[in-house]
């Protein structure tokens, strides 16, 4: 939700509801910076899971 808000913010439009709803429906055909964001993190996670049992 965060980031869903923050990318809304960024984008261009009238009034912050339609920024939310475009970024919403964005998020719902798999585009957008929230979108982004979420895949690109569950990405770092998976890389970072091969590392887990390392203690430093």
């Amino acid at each position: 939700m965060k980031n869903m808000i923050n990318y809304a913010r960024k984008r261009s439009g009238h009034s912050m509801a339609e920024k939310l709803c475009a970024e919403i429906v964005a998020a719902y055909n798999n585009e957008g910076g929230a979108f982004k964001r979420k895949e690109d993190m569950h990405k770092m996670a998976e890389a970072n899971k091969a590392f887990a049992h390392f203690r430093f």
